[in-house]
């Protein structure tokens, strides 16, 4: 799988290392599950990096843009898998989702980014670009191929499409960080093919 760039331009200057790069959003997550949000400062992050601090402040303004990229690049590792039928993609996403939430790093990272977000509108901006946005391709890659599978309908009009596909995002995600991170219950097999039955009726009457 690529690597992707985080999403912060960064500063003028010197071209940026992917391995800086790396090392910086690494020591992030690692100093996020030690030390908490509120004790996290850019320097330590450096330090922990093994970078200088000119060569963290070049590429993030401040904690918030960091953070947020440091869970960004946790985001993109999914993937939608092929398992023959809608069902079973769906399915093998979720259940990398929710394997993804419960690691520490990623558990620390997110809850930390959206309590701050909740009193930061260009956090909550950050956030919808940087993951939200991103992970939309999931939903959109998954339409596409049971519609080449013949498993829905072929989408008539683009914009009710998009529309459909913001929806089914919420929920499958809404739910799984719910079931993870606030209810603290298990994403099993049997609750995941449950769920998938449950949005499968959700899709089929939003597309007929």
């Amino acid at each position: 799988m690529q690597s992707r760039t985080p999403s912060s331009t960064g500063r003028p200057g010197r071209p940026r290392s992917a391995t800086a790069d790396e090392a910086i959003l690494e020591a992030t997550r690692e100093a996020l599950v030690e030390l908490g949000w509120s004790k996290l400062t850019l320097g330590d992050v450096a330090t922990r990096a093994g970078v200088a601090k000119t060569t963290l402040y070049r590429r993030w303004a401040g904690k918030n843009e960091l953070v947020v990229d440091a869970v960004a690049v946790l985001f993109d590792e999914l993937e939608l898998p092929d398992r023959g039928s809608l069902a079973a993609d769906i399915e093998g996403v979720v259940l990398q989702f929710a394997a993804l939430l419960d690691r520490p790093e990623t558990k620390t990272a997110l809850m930390a980014v959206v309590a701050e977000s909740t009193r930061d509108a260009p956090l909550r901006e950050r956030i919808r670009t940087s993951i939200v946005d991103r992970q939309k391709r999931l939903v959109l890659e998954g339409r596409a191929r049971a519609e080449r599978r013949g498993e829905l309908p072929v989408a008539a009009d683009p914009c009710v499409a998009a529309a459909t596909a913001d929806l089914i995002f919420d929920v499958a995600a809404g739910a799984v960080v719910h079931r993870t991170l606030v209810s603290a219950e298990p994403v099993d097999s049997e609750w995941v093919r449950r769920f998938t039955a449950l949005l499968l009726g959700g899709l089929a009457a939003a597309s007929g």
